[in-house]
């Protein structure tokens, strides 16, 4: 089994910019958090966000009661600022399209150790309020480590929310925690397994649209019509 450790400079790092984010979240928004009661006490779990923005993980991060480990798109390592936040949160770079053996081991690993991972199933961001299906490397990794799934929803992280914040019109961010849900066992082989990953990753993004406004649910406003 692979050892996951956080270096040192990078917990001093997260100590320091967390509270920061927090203060400047609460400057520049009017932030409504609900839900709390529903993070377990203790154990490894994943932790599941609709993405429209660039917003959604500093905030979760920023806000959980405990430092979780950060899944990120492995683009976010090559944009200026953007890099230095994810090297000094220690986050966990991956290449969407094709998920490397490395890192996929570290985010196994990262759970195993018993510590909360965060992550956006869609894969990438929707700019507007309606999600995208998600992507089934989120189910992969609760088969891979039977964790459970922490859906979140955050409201309010639209492309119009920092042009507005910068003008200190304190726009609404909301994130809502839902209850933990415990997704069925993957079964089959082939097509038939990618199809069962897909149902789970689906499930999770139910959960997330069940907090939601209909405007917010994306392709799950009819899920029914999903294939």
């Amino acid at each position: 089994m692979t050892e996951y450790s956080v270096p040192l400079a990078n917990r001093i790092a997260r100590a320091t910019l967390r509270p920061v984010f927090r203060l400047v979240f609460h400057i520049l928004s009017d932030v409504k958090i609900s839900g709390w009661e529903n993070i377990p006490a203790q154990g490894p779990y994943l932790i599941a966000y609709n993405h429209i923005s660039h917003i959604e993980p500093p905030m979760v991060i920023a806000f959980w009661p405990v430092i979780p480990e950060a899944l990120g798109a492995v683009e976010v390592w090559q944009r200026p600022g953007q890099d230095l936040l994810a090297r000094l949160y220690h986050g966990i770079a991956i290449n969407r399209d094709e998920p490397e053996h490395k890192p996929l081991k570290m985010i196994i690993a990262a759970l195993q150790s018993g510590r909360p991972l965060c992550m956006a199933p869609e894969g990438r961001r929707a700019h507007q309020p309606g999600m995208n299906r998600a992507r089934p490397g989120a189910a992969f990794i609760v088969e891979k480590t039977g964790v459970s799934v922490v859906p979140v929803a955050i409201l309010g992280t639209s492309d119009e929310f920092l042009p507005r914040a910068f003008r200190f019109k304190r726009p609404p961010l909301e994130m809502r925690i839902g209850k933990p849900i415990h997704l069925p066992p993957i079964e089959g082989k082939g097509a038939d397994r990618h199809k069962s990953l897909q149902s789970n990753a689906d499930l999770i993004m139910l959960a997330i649209a069940s907090m939601m406004p209909p405007e917010y649910h994306g392709v799950y406003l009819h899920p029914e019509e999903l294939e």
